[in-house]
């Protein structure tokens, strides 16, 4: 057996972020704490990725030893990082059931303001697909319908005191009853 062969892992992503179009960090999970430890050190990551990325017309790039495929829509880049041994095309599924999953929540508006308005429901999208580096899902109406969110409902901050009060009261009734 080759010595230089590596043992295959389930720990296949190391990293999603989501970045704007000016390069400023919008969202972004990190799976290896060794990868990059501090805050400074990711932000340096991401600027560097994203100044390689932002102008070019490819979909995947390696950078700093990493594995990265990307895709921009409108004024945002999606990117999922994994290590330079792993295989691109388990990284692009992770990244086109990212982009085809919030493409759904966010009714194909996939932009800035309306990734923002539903932050929520994104960091659902991400913990469904990743869980600490493994690839959990990789099919968007499998993701969906684990998710199961709705833009058009309404988040707590914006229902009345007595609808709360009132979805309390059903919620209790129901487990009192069960």
């Amino acid at each position: 057996m080759d010595s230089t062969c590596l043992e295959p892992s389930l720990y296949t992503v190391k990293a999603v972020f989501i970045l704007d179009n000016d390069g400023n960090r919008l969202l972004s999970k990190y799976y290896d704490p060794e990868l990059y430890p501090t805050m400074k050190d990711q932000k340096n990551f991401e600027s560097n990725v994203f100044s390689k990325t932002h102008k070019a017309d490819n979909e995947i790039a390696f950078l700093e030893g990493m594995t990265i495929v990307y895709k921009s829509s409108i004024d945002l880049f999606f990117y999922v990082v994994g290590s330079a041994q792993e295989n691109e095309l388990m990284l692009m599924s992770v990244l086109n059931c990212l982009f085809d999953s919030l493409s759904h929540i966010l009714r194909k508006n996939v932009e800035r303001r309306c990734l923002l308005d539903n932050m929520e429901g994104v960091f659902l999208v991400v913990d469904e697909i990743i869980d600490g580096g493994v690839i959990l899902e990789s099919d968007p109406q499998q993701v969906l319908q684990k998710v199961n969110y709705r833009a058009d409902d309404n988040p707590l901050t914006e229902q009345s005191v007595a609808q709360v009060l009132q979805s309390a009261k059903e919620q209790i009734k129901w487990s009192i009853l069960k």
